[in-house]
């Protein structure tokens, strides 16, 4: 492998291994290609989400469960005027803020600092198309759907959530796991906590 760059470069680019891919290096039909993957992987998060919601208004109760895997997989619509779990209830002009603001920030990271390959587009896609779904829902009605229940027959129930949310949960995860992998965090505190020339 050649390299064209100077040691510390090559370092910092091994060390990443997932972010921080020089747009001005990668050719114009991969560029295309990532940004094509990251546009799809959004587009069908917010649509199955939009969809689903949609679906679950018309045909969930707000009442009663509907099973689906007894003792493990429910049906049930509420609508969340919260943030996860609930949390913030009622707050939806800050909630709005901060999904804009969110859905702003991942775009700018995008763009300055390129996922090297196709996990960390998909990633950052699904953090986007959930932070999207439940925006939409939010400006929309002022709150979320929410209508998929998962519990262990009755001792365990973990609140309702929806696609979105799901997508969100994967993407960070996904996401986690490779700048774990990649050792930016280990690069990071090794820079911070090396002794000063």
């Amino acid at each position: 492998m050649q390299d064209n760059g100077s040691p510390g470069e090559l370092e910092v680019r091994k060390a990443t291994g997932f972010v921080g891919e020089d747009k001005s290096k990668v050719s114009p039909g991969r560029y295309r290609g990532k940004l094509r993957l990251f546009l799809i992987v959004v587009a069908v998060v917010v649509v199955l989400d939009q969809l689903s919601k949609l679906w679950a208004r018309v045909n969930v109760s707000e009442i009663w469960n509907t099973e689906l895997l007894p003792g493990f997989l429910d049906l049930i619509r509420v609508a969340n005027t919260g943030a996860i779990f609930g949390l913030f209830s009622d707050y939806t002009g800050v909630l709005i803020a901060l999904g804009i603001a969110g859905s702003v920030i991942i775009l700018v990271f995008l763009y300055y600092f390129p996922p090297v390959n196709k996990v960390g587009v998909v990633s950052f896609a699904l953090i986007l198309g959930g932070a999207v779904g439940n925006l939409i829902d939010r400006i929309r009605f002022g709150y979320v759907t929410d209508f998929i229940s998962i519990h262990l027959r009755d001792f365990f129930y973990w609140f309702p959530f929806n696609i979105a949310d799901a997508a969100l949960t994967v993407g960070i995860c996904i996401l986690i796991y490779y700048f774990c992998k990649s050792g930016v965090f280990r690069k990071a505190y090794e820079r911070k906590h090396s002794p000063q020339n």
